[in-house]
């Protein structure tokens, strides 16, 4: 959403991290692979990057003008990977390689550790900490730098 009212390209970083070519679900980028995709973009004028993940994405954060940590609520992040693990078991949103009910459990268990401990830990001992901005929702990120 706000890629499009910007104007501004979007990536996400599942896109560099995981081998979309892989034949099995899970199968991680070499380093090399995600390191030079980073480096590409951030290297653009302008750019969003959204994803969760902080060891390796240091050169976005430097290059960032902001840096927004998006917190909704962990039930409503929860109801939404079960919403998709439905969608693609059902059909109604087609995958050629989804996770498996294991998988989407430890998904979960990731996602409540990742929300009440690690997130706040990056916002609180962050070096970019004056460039971090807080939501709680998309419409406050758009209302925020958009109006």
């Amino acid at each position: 959403m706000l890629s499009q009212r910007l104007n501004i390209p979007h990536y996400d970083l599942d896109d560099f991290f995981w081998d979309n070519e892989a034949e099995a679900y899970g199968v991680k980028a070499s380093e090399k692979q995600r390191d030079q995709k980073l480096k590409e973009f951030v290297s653009h004028d302008s750019w969003i990057i959204e994803g969760v993940y902080r060891s390796w994405v240091e050169p976005s954060f430097s290059a960032a003008d902001k840096i927004i940590a998006l917190i909704p609520p962990v039930s409503l992040q929860e109801t939404r990977i079960w919403k998709r693990y439905e969608d693609r078991v059902s059909g109604t949103d087609k995958c050629e390689m989804c996770e498996t009910l294991n998988g989407v459990r430890n998904l979960l268990a990731w996602n409540a550790k990742y929300n009440l401990e690690k997130l706040p830990h990056f916002i609180k001992n962050c070096e970019y900490k004056d460039k971090i901005i807080t939501v709680t929702d998309n419409l406050d990120v758009i209302e925020l730098l958009c109006n």
